[in-house]
């Protein structure tokens, strides 16, 4: 049976922010020490990020004159404030859910033959905030799913989140072959920014973004002309060293990130051992990962961009070409680090590449707490 993803949709949220002026802003707080400053024009300006987005409308330099006390941002002062968890998921609630059913719908109007009432699953997926009844729930309603629609919501788990949720969605279409899943990330990582001296804190506040992905996962025959992914077939890894340098905790000012600056030399030196069980029982694709040829047995790489250095370390380890990287470096540059929402803007930006063929294989990867690699083959179809 060949299960695929369809009607790959990306959103993000209106407000735009600009690298070099978040730089500026962020050099500028009052509490930071020099060797602080420092740290924040290096990360923000060796980040590889031009452009994110962002639900915080208040960290722009647009005048706002709503009447209504800042809360992230005070423009006249040049500060940086710091709500509450408490503020900032109600933030999360708010903002969340429009990006849930914008990204959702578009995935089911950009599906040839599906409709909302065809939808017999919905996987939701974040972790930068929760509520209840969730997003799997809003989406149910407000999209006119069927009442007995069932409802998964992965949460916390990451930056590689949205692998285990096509996962998930390729088991329910093979025990089920009519199921049509429909699956939605969406992170709002841009709520939990805040200053800080601490060197793991400017980091994350340096490539940290806003958006939403979301697909529809069918074993149903595509339409002409359609184009999307076959889901061949997916495996995890976890590395025997990085649990804790890159993990989440919740704060009483926020989620706080912990992201260490080893994280690259870590993920470059187990990459391929993770890839190992994805390509096994492919004995041309495990040929090439032993002679470092897999940038030549696998034609596009759907890379988490992490962070600029994470890219050039697999770029080099797996002897990947710049073209092979483009996908995950454009993402990077337009739109930042999205968590788990990042890996379907990378795959959205390879299947509209002229260079993406009908049977050419992708290898996607994505990496999160533990240090946990996520990884996904699959194939270009239309």
């Amino acid at each position: 049976m060949t299960v695929a993803l369809r009607g790959l949709s990306t959103a993000v949220p209106a407000t735009i922010l600009v690298q070099d002026e978040a730089s500026v802003v962020f050099a500028a707080q009052p509490g930071l020490t020099r060797l602080g400053q420092r740290l924040v024009t290096t990360s923000f300006g060796v980040s590889g990020i031009e452009r994110r987005y962002t639900v915080v409308d208040e960290l722009t330099n647009t005048p706002r004159d709503t009447g209504e006390p800042p809360v992230f941002y005070d423009q006249a002062a040049g500060e940086l404030l710091s709500p509450g968890t408490k503020v900032r998921n109600d933030l999360y609630a708010e903002h969340a859910t429009r990006l849930y059913l914008e990204a959702g719908a578009a995935a089911i109007a950009a599906t040839p033959g599906i409709e909302a009432s065809d939808v017999t699953h919905v996987v939701t997926v974040s972790c930068t905030g929760f509520y209840a009844p969730g997003p799997d729930f809003v989406i149910a309603r407000d999209l006119g799913l069927r009442p007995g629609v069932e409802r998964y919501h992965l949460g916390f788990m990451g930056c590689y989140a949205s692998i285990p949720a096509l996962r998930l969605a390729k088991q329910l279409c093979e025990a089920d072959p009519d199921a049509v899943v429909l699956v939605v990330s969406v992170e709002l990582c841009t709520l939990h920014l805040r200053t800080s001296n601490d060197p793991d804190t400017i980091v994350a506040t340096s490539l940290f973004a806003d958006g939403a992905g979301a697909g529809i996962v069918t074993s149903g025959p595509l339409e002409p002309g359609e184009r999307a992914f076959d889901l061949d077939r997916f495996a995890t890894r976890v590395t025997p060293d990085g649990e804790t340098d890159m993990a989440w905790k919740i704060g009483d000012h926020g989620f706080e990130m912990v992201l260490s600056n080893a994280i690259p030399q870590i993920i470059g030196a187990h990459i391929t051992g993770a890839l190992e069980p994805l390509f096994d029982g492919d004995a041309a694709l495990a040929e090439a990962l032993e002679t470092d040829a897999s940038g030549q047995a696998i034609e596009h790489w759907a890379i988490h961009p992490g962070g600029r250095s994470i890219l050039d370390k697999i770029e080099a380890r797996l002897v990947l070409s710049e073209t092979q990287l483009e996908p995950a470096r454009e993402t990077l540059r337009d739109f930042g680090n999205m968590s788990s929402a990042t890996v379907l803007f990378v795959l959205r930006n390879i299947l509209d590449r002229a260079d993406a063929h009908d049977g050419d294989r992708v290898a996607a990867m994505a990496f999160g707490p533990g240090l946990t690699v996520e990884s996904a083959l699959l194939t270009v179809r239309g």
